[in-house]
């Protein structure tokens, strides 16, 4: 491919990112939809979930259910891209064909729900309402909500406003701007195999190591673009210095950039020790030292998000019409 057809892809796959964002950001993804079709995420999640029950065996040893869960990944990703590919290939080279193709990638996009998501923990921390914010957390993290305090809930939003920000928005963005359609599609699919079967415990360390390892590589490049979008959206000198110092303390290879830059820009600790169920884990502090946040905080990281958000169009917009 020449430097012109090259150029004029990166163009119309932008423009397409553009326009997906904004009837996701406008409507986002219907509740009167999602009761009559569901959405596309729960359609990949049927589909793995039904190779997993089959597939995953305790009693078969790991290099089988790794191999096992390598041919799931393969199979899946398999089916997203060929999805999308005729999706592309139906759809006509016109006006319409290009607002069906942008209608179906910003079902693959995050960034309105996540934004109501955080949003309604920090409005019900703000009325000191404990039991409406952990509602409210437990969609949107996986930690026990029952047993964390105001900070704690203040700290696991943002944590996942942070991650989310990454895997739910700039990440298919960026996929999307290279590929088009189906990198936006594969993205989600590989995104999705690694939050279903990408865990590190007994049952999926064999069968979804791959799936882990493809997520962690995919989100390399986009992790650390929400970083430093979150550090400049945050108007904080040293939120840069502090995202280059604690980023690698993270558990994950990538989710320690975002939220680092988030704690930064906030001027807040985050991460550090945590519950899921039963288990405690001991996860090291992100910008150590700081206080802990609030639901004043908490408000502050949404319009960080929103700034950052608006950056990353702008970003768009150059691709689109440099």
């Amino acid at each position: 491919m020449d430097t012109a057809a090259l150029t004029a892809s990166f163009t119309a796959f932008g423009a397409l990112m553009l326009g997906a964002w904004a009837i996701e950001a406008a409507v986002g993804w219907p509740n009167w939809l999602f009761a009559r079709i569901r959405h596309p995420v729960v359609w990949l999640g049927w589909l793995i979930t039904a190779f997993e029950r089959t597939l995953n065996r305790r009693r078969w040893p790991h290099r089988v259910r790794y191999v096992a869960g390598v041919a799931t990944t393969l199979t899946t990703l398999i089916v997203a891209v060929g999805a999308a590919l005729l999706i592309s290939a139906a759809t006509p080279k016109t006006v319409l064909g290009y607002a069906i193709d942008a209608l179906i990638a910003s079902s693959l996009l995050a960034s309105r729900s996540l934004y109501e998501h955080v949003a309604a923990v920090a409005n019900a921390l703000s009325t000191g309402d404990l039991a409406s914010a952990r509602s409210a957390v437990s969609k949107v993290v996986g930690r026990d909500p029952a047993r964390l305090d105001a900070s704690g809930i203040a700290r696991a939003s943002l944590e996942s406003l942070a991650e989310n920000a990454s895997d739910g928005v700039v990440a298919p963005l960026f996929w999307g701007a290279i590929l088009g359609l189906p990198g936006i599609a594969v993205y989600k699919a590989i995104n999705t195999l690694d939050s279903m079967i990408g865990h590190r415990n007994e049952h999926y360390a064999a069968f979804g190591g791959f799936a882990a390892r493809l997520d962690d590589t995919a989100n390399l490049i986009p992790a650390r673009l929400t970083g430093l979008l979150f550090a400049a959206a945050s108007l904080q000198g040293n939120a840069f210095a502090i995202m280059f110092r604690d980023a690698r303390r993270h558990r994950s290879p990538n989710a320690g950039w975002p939220e680092a830059a988030m704690a930064g820009g906030l001027g807040v600790r985050l991460s550090g020790p945590r519950a899921y169920g039963a288990e405690i884990t001991n996860e090291p502090w992100l910008n150590a030292g700081a206080s802990d946040p609030d639901a004043a905080t908490m408000h502050r990281g949404l319009m960080v998000y929103v700034r950052a958000m608006v950056i990353c169009a702008a970003l768009l917009l150059l691709i689109v019409f440099a």
